[in-house]
């Protein structure tokens, strides 16, 4: 029969537990200090200001300030659902994630599963090193060599359609070019900086599993869709579901560097319209009801998604 763990017993067991994290924290001190820069940027820059969301339920004045604007409940998501206008930009919202959840996720890892299978080093280098660079151009940048480009005067493009007889075309000027557009440019802009996850995803498979496929008679082909692939799927799930979490959140600068009034029927995002209605005309509450009611949307996205995830693939983010 076993015996019973007296009181004194768990008394000495908890103090020798205390006594191993303390000496944990002791031993690794510096790793506590190095996250401290990291965990009060986010207090102070993600947590603090979630306690400005009251004011979507106020009528809020800048003079008054938080505590003496008057409550008005709900009335401002109403506002923003019976707004025929944002529907139109809700819809664009979607419509351009959706592009950039299909044409845009998948080319990083292309890219990556391409580069792999280069052997020549030196030319391996340069073409990462030419596919990531635009990353660390800014999207003021970016818009100015998209919109040379694309200039019916002056653009390639356009000089390329002469060719065949093709008249000049104003593409940003045209409200069935701006997806297009948008989704290109980020591809462009973005694709070689995700290609680097992933090729350090692929630089951790165990090479016993290559090995073992070539004595199998496996061909390079095989070997990707049989080893590289399967062994990258976690980093892929973890990057796609973090993907849904930014769904309606496709970024201001990037749409509003080629945003224009002749093409902003189809270009207009949340993110733009949340500029021009909160800060140009001064709608604080209202804009704010419209952030609050995208950072639920993303939260429940991401809640359903991670969980259908954990039930196909087994990962997820928690």
């Amino acid at each position: 029969m076993a015996s019973k763990i007296q009181p004194s017993d768990r008394l000495v067991y908890q103090f020798s537990t205390r006594g191993q994290k303390w000496a944990f924290m002791r031993k690794h001190w510096p790793l506590y200090v190095i996250t401290l820069p990291g965990i009060i940027y986010f207090l102070l820059f993600k947590y603090v200001p979630l306690l400005g969301s009251v004011i979507a339920f106020q009528n809020y004045s800048i003079f008054k300030g938080i505590k003496g604007s008057t409550w008005v409940g709900l009335d401002n998501f109403k506002r923003m659902f019976e707004y025929a206008d944002f529907l139109i930009i809700l819809k664009n919202t979607i419509i351009i994630g959706v592009y950039d959840m299909f044409f845009a996720f998948p080319v990083p890892i292309i890219l990556a599963l391409l580069l792999n299978e280069l052997r020549i080093m030196m030319f391996k280098r340069i073409v990462q090193t030419v596919v990531y660079i635009p990353h660390f151009l800014s999207w003021i940048i970016v818009g100015g060599i998209v919109v040379g480009v694309l200039s019916p005067s002056t653009g390639i493009v356009n000089h390329l359609l002469s060719f065949f007889g093709v008249e000049p075309i104003y593409f940003l000027g045209e409200n069935s070019y701006i997806r297009t557009i948008l989704i290109g440019s980020g591809v462009w802009k973005e694709s070689g900086w995700g290609t680097i996850i992933y090729l350090a995803a692929i630089a951790g498979i165990n090479p016993d599993l290559y090995e073992s496929a070539q004595i199998d008679g496996a061909s390079r082909f095989r070997q990707v869709f049989s080893i590289t692939i399967p062994s990258i799927m976690p980093t892929i799930v973890i990057l796609f579901l973090l993907h849904i979490g930014h769904f309606l959140d496709f970024g201001f600068e990037r749409v509003f560097v080629f945003l224009n009034p002749l093409n902003n029927v189809n270009g207009e995002i949340i993110d733009t319209y949340v500029y021009r209605a909160g800060l140009v005309d001064r709608q604080y509450s209202y804009t704010t009801a419209i952030g609050l009611f995208k950072s639920i949307v993303g939260f429940v996205l991401i809640v359903i998604s991670n969980t259908f995830s954990k039930k196909m693939t087994g990962e997820g983010l928690y």
